[in-house]
């Protein structure tokens, strides 16, 4: 008879022979394959086992560790500047006290940048007024004004000495870089944090100037005109508390005004003053003279600071005098006095625009037919996509008055303002009768 092959089959992993072959060998490896099975059970009873809680030996799991907290210093800039630009606004003046970090970043052009992406940024109206020993402010917020005021201590009057520490400022000019103000005399700065209200001395400019045109241009500051003796157009780097020389002007000006806009300085209007680098030394006649001032009164001067060099100069349509300038909303807005009346100009400064170097003639809020005198002083303010026209000294009232006519309500301290897109004008809060003789800013904060 023919001998049967083994028959296997599987359990688990182990083969076990069914038949075949001798009978004590198929014993044995029967045997064998149970033991090989039995020890494999007992690993996989370990295994089960393992799986499920011993009520003998209860597991005690240990706590899980609190996940790491991260510190807000630990942030890297970039990320730390996401969070300070979405603070409000009511809690930022504490905000540089905390680390000198923070404050370093506070006053980086990264965080005003953010703080305009994030549209947290107010435009605001500073007016300040200086004695011989206290300056005023009063700002201009939501129709209303809010006035302080800072004597200096000994301490905190710095380089600038004690007891009248502000009589160095008499005709200053006022530039706004950021949330903060430098307050610009003859012979020596300050800079006024408008969050804190802190005063810091800061260098004076290298030349001798009075009634010359500031304007801020890419975070410095520039200035010209304002000397006989110079016709130097100066920068000021805030990092560096510098003052350079960058170019002469091709006109000396005395009592001009400065603004700027798309990167170039223009230095407006005013008077005639010492000789000009483009008239040589030849005497001039008194007509010559006399128009020689009248090109003055009603043109300005165009500095490109990028390609450092001087565009080319423009006028107000129809001549008349300078009182008030600013730049807003890309132009440059103009109040000219002529020989009867007050006219209101917009001039395009946009390069990128096709329309630039274009006149465009506003209606004037004031009176036409009066002319101003030295008794009257405006000052113009670009505030955002607005226009502020504050009359800083005198009374228009009064000029009427002695001309004969009875127009009342245009007292000292009057304010107006022009939307630009509207293009209308309104009225807004008089100026606080202790600010008086004031320079006007705009501060982004």
């Amino acid at each position: 008879m023919a001998s049967r092959a083994p028959l296997k089959t599987w359990k688990g992993n182990v083969v076990i022979n069914l038949g075949g072959g001798n009978e004590e060998e198929g014993s044995r490896q029967r045997q064998e394959a149970a033991a090989k099975f039995l020890k494999d059970s007992r690993h996989f009873s370990w295994l089960v086992k393992s799986c499920f809680p011993n009520p003998q030996h209860p597991h005690h799991p240990s706590p899980l560790s609190a996940a790491p907290t991260t510190a807000i210093s630990s942030l890297p800039d970039d990320l730390l500047l996401e969070c300070l630009s979405r603070v409000p606004h009511s809690t930022l003046p504490s905000l540089p006290a905390v680390c000198r970090r923070w404050a370093h970043l506070l006053n980086s052009p990264s965080f005003q940048l953010l703080r305009l992406r994030h549209h947290h940024v107010f435009h605001t109206l500073f007016s300040i007024s200086i004695s011989d020993s206290a300056l005023f402010t009063a700002t201009l917020r939501e129709q209303s004004w809010k006035v302080s005021s800072f004597v200096p201590s000994e301490e905190s009057s710095g380089g600038l000495g004690s007891g009248s520490a502000f009589s160095l400022f008499s005709h200053f000019r006022l530039v706004s870089i950021g949330r903060k103000i430098y307050i610009i005399g003859r012979t020596a700065m300050l800079r006024c944090d408008t969050w804190t209200g802190t005063l810091v001395p800061k260098a004076g400019m290298g030349i001798l100037r009075k009634k010359f045109a500031a304007a801020a241009v890419g975070g410095k500051i520039l200035v010209a005109g304002g000397c006989a003796r110079s016709s130097a157009v100066e920068e000021y780097d805030p990092d560096e508390n510098v003052w350079r020389v960058l170019s002469d002007a091709p006109r000396r000006r005395y009592g001009c005004i400065g603004a700027s806009v798309d990167g170039v300085f223009y230095v407006i209007g005013g008077l005639k003053i010492g000789p000009s680098g483009n008239e040589g030394s030849a005497c001039p006649s008194r007509a010559a003279g006399a128009e020689a001032a009248h090109v003055y009164a009603s043109s300005m001067d165009l500095y490109d600071v990028e390609a450092r060099g001087w565009l080319r100069s423009r006028a107000v349509p129809g001549g008349g005098c300078v009182v008030a300038a600013c730049a807003a909303d890309g132009n440059v807005y103009i109040l000219s006095s002529h020989a009867v009346e007050l006219s209101f100009w917009k001039f395009s400064a946009s390069r990128r625009s096709a329309n630039f170097g274009e006149w465009c003639r506003i209606k004037s809020p004031l009176p036409a037919q009066v002319r101003l005198d030295s008794t009257v002083r405006f000052s113009c303010v670009g505030v955002g996509d607005k226009v502020v026209l504050v009359q800083v000294v005198g009374c228009i009232d009064d000029l009427l008055r002695r001309s004969g006519r009875t127009e009342r309500g245009l007292k000292e301290g009057l304010v107006l303002v022009y939307d630009c897109a509207g293009g209308e004008w309104s009225r807004a809060a008089d100026m606080p009768e202790v600010i008086r003789r004031a320079a006007c800013v705009c501060v982004e904060c």
